[in-house]
């Protein structure tokens, strides 16, 4: 599961991008299918006109800020699908 949302601002790891801390300073613009058990995200710098493609693992944790709240919420759920399969109604 992801643990960013479009509109957060992260700071890739070190070496990632070759320029200063604020340059490594991005917004997240996507949030695209997991490659496997990795979530991927479209990012873009306020100083380039494109997006580029990163995996959760690029993300530098300790200088991102924290996840939005609603995925932090939605993290902290316990148990499995959100599909509750006992809710679902069959007409006969």
């Amino acid at each position: 599961m992801p643990r960013y949302a479009v509109g957060d601002s992260i700071v890739l790891k070190d070496g990632f991008v070759r320029t200063e801390t604020a340059g490594r300073t991005c917004k997240i613009t996507a949030v695209l299918p997991s490659e496997g058990s990795r979530p991927q995200y479209r990012v873009r710098f306020e100083a380039e006109n494109f997006d580029r493609r990163i995996l959760e693992s690029d993300i530098d944790l300790n200088q991102s800020a924290p996840p939005s709240p609603a995925i932090a919420k939605v993290m902290d759920i316990q148990g499995g699908s959100w599909l509750k399969t006992s809710s679902i109604r069959v007409r006969k």
